[in-house]
């Protein structure tokens, strides 16, 4: 069988030296150096000839060289300038890859005009899918995949690898500690997983945390009509906004008193807004319109 060859921290190192620098902390740099867990990372994704691939923090290019001959087309974010550099070189050649020195967030909870263009423009032709394949620097990892499945409904699979908490933010339930605004519009427009559990040495430096490698499959249906996520996810979050009150409480703040009795009516409101189950959450949204 034919293994591919992924980067290993000698040659991340050796990179980085020719280019005089060291991993930024201020930018969350960890480099995945399990050869393992980056093919499985890409086997996850099941990438196709004809699909746009989503990159954020391209790094040194290890993952990016198994996305390149998989995909039809990868837009590849790096914030770096000489990582960026580094990526520039290291695919001067092939013809499938767009690399863009950026922040992939736009402002605090947007994903970048680049990245937002692409998914726009990207006709699907042949079958062709959108996909977030990335190991995701930590701190641009929550208000990233929430924007991506709040406003960008054409990405329809996203894989990466995380911090631990953030993960298991995404599987919470009710009654895990947590559960919240994250958890609830993720399950609500995919089936989320932890597909592996990734310990510090596996990375390069070691982060501080453990990390998990996740894979959410955008359903088919939902519940909730794509154009108006956006609107449930911020009822949701403005609910949670005062999740120390109860929901007859919380909901003063977010909906008119004729559409707070409405919805108290029905349900039992002195319970807190983590008490309350997906399925809850969609039919109190209705009832707000």
């Amino acid at each position: 069988m034919n293994v591919e060859h992924v980067q290993t921290k000698q040659e991340i190192e050796q990179l980085l030296g020719v280019a005089g620098i060291r991993p930024r902390k201020r930018f969350g740099q960890h480099f995945l150096i399990d050869g393992n867990l980056m093919r499985k990372l890409v086997n996850c994704a099941e990438i196709g000839p004809h699909d746009l691939v989503l990159e954020v923090g391209g790094g040194t290019g290890g993952l990016t060289d198994l996305l390149v001959s998989r995909a039809g087309h990868i837009v590849c974010v790096e914030v770096d300038r000489d990582l960026h550099g580094i990526l520039l070189d290291r695919f001067a050649e092939a013809g499938n890859i767009t690399i863009v020195l950026r922040d992939a967030l736009e402002s605090k909870h947007r994903v970048c005009r680049e990245l937002a263009e692409a998914i726009r423009d990207f006709d699907g032709g042949q079958g062709g899918e959108v996909k977030l394949v990335a190991n995701l620097p930590y701190q641009v990892a929550t208000p990233l995949v929430m924007d991506l499945l709040v406003d960008h409904p054409a990405v329809c699979r996203l894989v990466f690898t995380v911090q631990a908490e953030v993960g298991e933010r995404l599987v919470a339930h009710v009654g895990d500690k947590s559960y919240g605004p994250l958890s609830i519009v993720s399950q609500l427009r995919c089936g989320v997983e932890i597909v592996a559990r990734i310990p510090p040495q596996a990375f390069w430096p070691r982060p501080a945390v453990d990390s998990v490698m996740m894979r959410m499959e955008v359903r088919e249906t939902s519940p909730i009509a794509p154009g108006d996520v956006p609107t449930f996810a911020r009822f949701v979050r403005a609910v949670f906004d005062h999740r120390r009150k109860t929901l007859r409480s919380a909901l003063r703040y977010v909906v008119d008193v004729p559409t707070q009795e409405r919805i108290c009516r029905s349900r039992d409101a002195s319970r807190r807004p983590e008490s309350v189950a997906l399925n809850e959450w969609v039919a109190m949204y209705e009832l707000t319109r």
